[in-house]
């Protein structure tokens, strides 16, 4: 087990553009993974989660490193020093990594493990939010929990195929997956793998989709022939899915406020045989005022602050701040108030998060009941899924029906 130089260049280029520029931890990713056609699976599997890794640790490794943003190209060789003592690695002679302190860099681990904004690697305001709202004990397990690497979870296609039959084409291509209990049209992966590059993904027999991501349009309870709205579709991930719960039967209104956003939704869905989606760009009110009382079912994917997937965003943990979670809050509620109107008397809504903080979640759904928006409408059930307890993403949902008359 030995660093390869022109990897960790790579590497630390890489961390310059997202630490230093502001920049997507996954799209430099994915730029790092195509600098070198020479590179194989292991080079490229190297790069990929050494920059995750270093991402999520970051305040934890640059603590122990003794260095503060913004990060010089010495001070980033200081941080990647740190994750390879602590991976394990022999620490090669060269001119950037001479005088790495390795024993010091385990002590001073040992001793900021104690303290958990150090151990989880996250902003105090942040821990502390976790605290107010979670308590002590669900918030220590949950902050651990969306540390974990996440799965790779596929949703099957039944517009196309089964999960029997994918799981037999993938295991052709030499990619073991396993059916999940409780999950009915999702498959996991045994080892990570570059599904994309598959014949099955191009010939649109499933999408990446996180488990608990995908208990969301079934608990809209949609029917083939109905008239549904996903009111925030965004790249459509559960608007591809609630199309093949209509079984591409009745009519499936795509919106959002980003006209890139449902091209993306065109492409996915043109791959996936879904046809039964219209797409409407929200750029004034008319375009919900026209729908209002004229849909059998609503999803409402609400913007949050996405402090549930966390394990797949870990650059989220520095992007986010504290104003945009009071901001979204505000948006939650006149999104909630807004899109509700579009639900017909005896129709369902779900409103649902990636989030696990109950002032985003359960907090909402009691208000929004409170209003005169709300007053029409009743609380069936929500579910509260925590990464502690499934391994998978958090998140939230709640069902609500509209009353006959």
């Amino acid at each position: 087990m030995r660093l390869h130089r022109n990897l960790v260049y790579a590497t630390i280029d890489s961390l310059n553009a997202i630490f230093n520029e502001g920049e997507y931890a996954d799209k430099v990713v994915a730029r790092a993974l195509k600098l070198d056609k020479r590179w194989g699976s292991s080079d490229r599997k190297f790069v990929a989660e050494t920059i995750y890794e270093i991402v999520r640790w970051k305040r934890l490794y640059s603590e122990i490193a003794n260095v503060k943003e913004p990060f010089n190209r010495d001070e980033l060789w200081r941080i990647f020093a740190v994750w390879a003592v602590l991976r394990g690695y022999p620490i090669p002679d060269w001119r950037q990594l001479e005088g790495t302190p390795e024993r010091k860099i385990k002590g001073k681990f040992d001793e900021l493990s104690k303290i958990r904004k150090f151990r989880e690697s996250i902003p105090d305001w942040m821990d502390e939010l976790g605290v107010h709202e979670l308590n002590e004990d669900v918030w220590t397990k949950e902050i651990a929990a969306q540390n974990k690497q996440a799965q790779v979870i596929l949703r099957v296609n039944t517009l196309k195929t089964t999960k029997e039959k994918l799981r037999a084409i993938l295991m052709d291509t030499g990619i073991e997956t396993e059916f999940l209990k409780d999950y009915s049209d999702a498959l996991v992966l045994k080892e990570r793998a570059n599904v994309f590059l598959t014949d099955a993904f191009k010939e649109g027999l499933f999408e990446v989709q996180d488990a608990s991501s995908q208990l969301v349009a079934p608990l809209l309870d949609v029917k083939p022939g109905m008239r549904v709205v996903d009111t925030c579709a965004g790249a459509g991930g559960k608007t591809l899915h609630l199309a093949s719960l209509m079984q591409n039967k009745g009519q499936l209104i795509a919106m959002d406020l980003y006209e890139s956003k449902l091209k993306q939704l065109k492409l996915r869905a043109k791959r996936n045989g879904a046809f039964n989606i219209e797409y409407r760009i929200i750029d004034s009110t008319k375009v919900i005022k026209k729908l209002h009382e004229k849909a059998d079912r609503v999803l409402i994917d609400a913007p949050c602050s996405g402090l549930g997937v966390l394990k797949r965003n870990p650059d989220s943990k520095w992007k986010l701040q504290p104003e945009f979670i009071e901001n979204i809050k505000k948006t939650q509620r006149e999104v909630l108030e807004n899109y509700s109107k579009i639900v017909k008397p005896g129709g369902k809504l779900v409103y649902a998060t990636c989030s696990v903080l109950p002032s985003e979640n359960q907090e909402q759904i009691k208000h929004f009941l409170s209003t005169d928006a709300g007053k029409n409408f009743t609380f069936v059930e929500d579910h509260k899924i925590l990464s502690q307890n499934t391994g998978f993403d958090g998140f939230y949902m709640a069902l609500l029906e509209k009353n006959k008359s």
